[in-house]
């Protein structure tokens, strides 16, 4: 291709720019959409007296109008592109000098130039915008067809301070787009890990209720003392991992749905379903003493599947964290117009430090021994949380106590 034809192949204009397909198109963009360069630009026409602003792109072959305002009808817009060899501004890329003349008929340098006389050019300023690292960028120009006075002091004063700025606005701009990309991506790969983690717990339920089938056979077949001993342990290991598969596929499809849903029902079967997570508990650790006290007197609308998981959740804690050999309490009760469920348990005072960031998703205690996501507490207070509630944490005489409360709902319509 000759050099005629590949100039002419680069020109672009306008049009190519709303089409979103300019080779500049982000530079254009970064710069059309700017409120602080479109008032720059009405400013050095109001100081100057120009008819004509812009903002242009200046590489070694490439004049681009990214802004402009034009009372002349010069007809260049955003992503209009004239020959980078009739322009003023391949001078001021190359020797990083402002071009400026009041009046093209007696300035002594630019006396009669042919690029002036080709547009109609009389006044004329271009100066050099550089970034902040003091690479070149562009040129910030004023244009009239009549005699203005843009060599006075202030003027060049003035126009040297805007291209200043908006130099460095564009590493402002470009650094904000670079961060908006990121953070971008960060979501897309925080969606697809969520995805592919819900995707693992609906995987594994199949595995797990196998197994949960198999060890039910064994319980019913003759068993050696040795098998006796070891069906629990099975047993609670099995339990753990439902209780991870839960929290991993609800806190999975909060994140992807906007957060945990709940259905309330009327008289919702709240004891009974406590009373169903305690005696797994049991089966799971018999070498551990649970104490149940449940006083609702009356009915309770809630999502009591969710409230078990809860309640599931801060019993699995309470016998990680709680003193060997020592009862765990779940009491629930009526109070006015809350219910509260309690899970207490003894061992050491949770330190301060911990308790603040203790429902935050992933956070575990101290003593975790590395079992466990440290999602259980953060579901728990989630599911509270979603209705209407919340989980409250007390820490007295060696004593750990969470409590559920929640008030007591309507059941929707």
């Amino acid at each position: 291709m000759s050099d005629d034809n590949q100039r002419r192949a680069t020109i672009q204009d306008h049009a190519a720019f709303l089409a979103g397909r300019h080779d500049f198109q982000t530079d254009i963009e970064m710069l059309a959409a700017s409120d602080l360069v479109g008032t720059i630009l009405e400013t050095v026409m109001l100081a100057t007296d120009m008819r004509f602003a812009a903002v242009a792109r200046v590489t070694a072959d490439r004049w681009v109008a990214c802004r402009t305002v034009d009372e002349v009808n010069f007809g260049l817009a955003e992503g209009d592109e004239i020959e980078i060899g009739s322009t003023f501004c391949q001078s001021v890329r190359e020797t990083s000098t402002k071009v400026l003349f009041n009046d093209v008929n007696t300035d002594e340098v630019y006396g009669n130039h042919p690029i002036a006389a080709k547009f109609g050019i009389v006044s004329y300023a271009s100066i050099p915008i550089h970034r902040s690292d003091g690479s070149f960028f562009g040129t910030l120009c004023a244009i009239d067809t009549e005699p203005r006075d843009v060599k006075a002091p202030r003027a060049v004063a003035m126009l040297e301070m805007f291209a200043e700025v908006i130099g460095r606005g564009l590493e402002t701009e470009e650094r904000l787009e670079a961060q908006e990309r990121l953070v971008a991506q960060e979501r897309e790969l925080t969606r697809i890990q969520e995805e592919f983690v819900a995707v693992l717990g609906h995987d594994l339920r199949n595995p797990v209720a196998a197994l949960d089938a198999g060890l039910r056979q064994l319980d019913r077949e003759p068993l050696t003392d040795k098998a006796r001993r070891v069906l629990p342990l099975m047993r609670a290991s099995l339990q753990r991992m439902n209780d991870l598969i839960d929290n991993i596929m609800l806190h999975a499809k909060a994140r992807l749905g906007g957060g945990i849903r709940i259905l309330a029902t009327p008289n919702a079967p709240l004891a009974e379903s406590l009373t169903q997570v305690v005696e797994e508990v049991r089966a799971a650790a018999p070498e551990r003493e649970i104490a149940l006290d449940l006083a609702f007197d009356r009915p309770v609308a809630c999502d009591a599947p969710r409230i078990a998981q809860a309640v599931s959740n801060l019993l699995s804690n309470a016998l990680r964290h709680g003193t060997p050999g020592t009862p765990i309490t779940l009491s629930g009760a009526i109070h006015g117009g809350e219910v509260a469920i309690t899970v207490a348990n003894q061992g050491p005072s949770i330190p301060e430090a911990l308790r603040e960031k203790l429902f935050e998703p992933y956070q575990r205690g101290t003593e975790t021994r590395g079992e466990g996501l440290g999602l259980g507490l953060y579901i728990a207070a989630s599911i509270a949380a979603a209705h209407g509630g919340r989980i409250e944490l007390d820490c007295e005489g060696g004593i750990t106590r969470f409590v559920l409360s929640l008030p007591v709902l309507s059941a929707p319509g």
